[in-house]
């Protein structure tokens, strides 16, 4: 029998070989994960593994939440949740005030989390400017977005 319980760690992620292996594993976009200077990725990690990750991309005060990916074993386990509220939190701390996001998938998700749908008219010049929003997300992608408490 396991007393331990597990303990997992979300942290800034340095090895961009995991990051694009799980990205690529959940069918999410990586090329660009080396080129924006302005994007930072958080790891979900048991151990070494990297079993989660999110993304923010863009600066203060709106920024684009990306990448939202948990392995296949851990979802439903509350991981993604948690990732969110991390990168949340973080983003708060840095003065950022309404987090956007684009996805094809996981809109009934993101709005449980208080996630609202926009219009992509409505979505500020620097969101429009990331890659995700401009060419690497389909147009069919739903923009939602979120005022952070101060």
């Amino acid at each position: 029998m396991n007393t331990n319980p597990e303990t997992i760690t979300i942290k800034p992620i340095t090895d961009n070989t995991q990051l694009a292996q799980l990205l690529s594993a959940c069918a999410l976009p990586v090329s660009d994960i080396c080129s924006s200077g302005s994007l930072q990725f958080f790891g979900a990690y048991s151990g070494a593994q990297l079993i989660g990750v999110i993304g923010l991309e863009g600066y203060a005060p709106q920024v684009l939440l990306r990448s939202l990916a948990v392995t296949p074993e851990r979802r439903g386990s509350g991981m993604g949740k948690s990732l969110v509220e991390y990168a949340e939190r973080h983003a708060a701390a840095q003065g950022i005030d309404t987090l956007y996001l684009l996805t094809t998938t996981a809109a009934h998700f993101f709005s449980k989390l208080d996630y609202g749908a926009a219009t992509r008219d409505e979505a500020p010049a620097s969101i429009r400017a990331t890659a995700q929003f401009s060419g690497l997300c389909p147009s069919s992608a739903t923009l939602m977005c979120k005022r952070l408490s101060p």
